[in-house]
């Protein structure tokens, strides 16, 4: 990604309230029914990719979980979220950092990323995305990438991203993975636009 992105991020959590983002969501319905469909143990190592200042964390702690880890390119979003969470916070590894520059600590039996993939447009960075994930996730653990499908929106926050279908979503990710499904869903923004979100599941072999 361009060094402005991190400065372009910190702009819109430095200026806007949660609920004036398109991407809020006061509760992860969909992400937590992945979660709830795969049974994961309460001691599995799952990491929100592009977390931000995003519910997900909270609803995995409300779930009792223990090892949550969320990365973001930006730290004023990383700030807000703890701010959010008070003590609890500290139940969080919270890490700042380019996902194409994540060097993984652990092996994550969950990897979710809701609205990060599609802004990588760079074969370069697709690949250095898909690398990362197939280092990082443990063999049997799942991926869930929820991105703009080919009937949502161009441009997110000014920047141009990059659509997916479950044919090219799953012809990425193919090599080093199972894809277990996909399935499309429109997200209501605070400004009752509506995004056209495809999500697709995979289990690692």
């Amino acid at each position: 990604m361009p060094d402005n992105q991190k400065q372009h991020w910190d702009h819109i959590y430095n200026t806007k309230a949660e609920d004036e983002v398109s991407w809020f969501q006061s509760y992860p319905k969909t992400s937590m029914e992945f979660v709830e469909m795969f049974n994961l143990p309460l001691d599995a190592n799952i990491i929100d990719i592009g977390g931000g200042d995003s519910h997900f964390a909270d609803a995995l702690l409300d779930k009792g979980y223990q090892n949550i880890w969320v990365l973001d390119l930006s730290a004023a979003a990383i700030e807000k979220a703890k701010q959010r969470l008070g003590e609890n916070a500290s139940k969080v590894h919270w890490i700042v950092s380019d996902v194409t520059d994540f060097e993984p600590p652990v092996p994550f039996h969950f990897w979710h990323d809701r609205a990060a993939f599609h802004f990588l447009t760079t074969e370069e960075k697709i690949y250095r995305y898909v690398a990362i994930g197939e280092e990082a996730i443990a063999k049997d653990g799942y991926l869930v990438l929820g991105t703009f499908s080919e009937n949502g929106p161009k441009k997110c926050s000014g920047l141009e991203i990059k659509q997916y279908s479950e044919t090219s979503m799953s012809a990425r990710f193919e090599v080093a993975f199972n894809r277990i499904k996909c399935i499309q869903e429109d997200h209501t923004t605070p400004f009752n636009t509506v995004q056209n979100f495809l999500f697709s599941s995979f289990q690692r072999k």
